[in-house]
């Protein structure tokens, strides 16, 4: 029955959504929309070095869905802060098994989650309740590829300046008289 989607503690989590609006400078920003009800959320995402790798340092989003998509967004607001982009992408992973395959809900400092597992049953909310999951990662996966195109272009960078470096090398050797020949 929908009564059991549409519990007090969905209710509750939908009428208290928290980092609504939007980041000044995000470090990306992904949108997620889904076609068969017409939820919509945007994220904006920071992220900032951790203790264990990357971490979400700042967050905030848009939120125009039905309850479920709501309570879902508001979970994913007050759990996110802190949390590792791997830690993120197992989180989608395993939203996607339990509301698709039936599998467990998140644990650790994702249990809150659970909440969501009575969606399982109703095929046509899975979308909404999915949206902010798929935000997420998608910002996650554009910092990743900034950050691997700034490495690739920084280690270009420098390889330019070795050799230029050292034609200037040679080039000052030679105006020395000095024979060099570089291989």
């Amino acid at each position: 029955m929908l009564d059991n989607v549409y519990n007090a503690k969905i209710i509750e989590y939908a009428g208290n959504i928290e980092r609504t609006g939007r980041l000044e400078a995000p470090d990306a920003t992904a949108k997620a929309h889904s076609k068969l009800c017409g939820s919509t959320v945007v994220v904006d995402l920071k992220m900032g070095d951790g203790p264990e790798g990357r971490v979400v340092t700042d967050f905030a989003h848009q939120v125009k869905a039905c309850a479920l998509g709501q309570a879902s967004s508001s979970i994913m607001a007050r759990t996110i802060i802190g949390a590792t982009a791997a830690e993120l992408k197992a989180l989608k992973k395993t939203m996607y098994a339990m509301l698709k395959d039936n599998g467990p809900p998140p644990e650790g400092r994702f249990a809150e989650f659970r909440f969501l597992e009575p969606v399982r049953d109703y095929k046509a909310r899975h979308a909404s309740t999915l949206l902010t999951f798929d935000a997420v990662v998608d910002c996650i996966e554009q910092i990743e590829a900034k950050e691997k195109a700034s490495a690739a272009a920084e280690k270009q960078a420098r390889a330019e300046k070795r050799e230029k470096a050292t034609k200037a090398a040679v080039h000052a050797l030679g105006a020395a008289g000095i024979k060099f020949k570089m291989r």
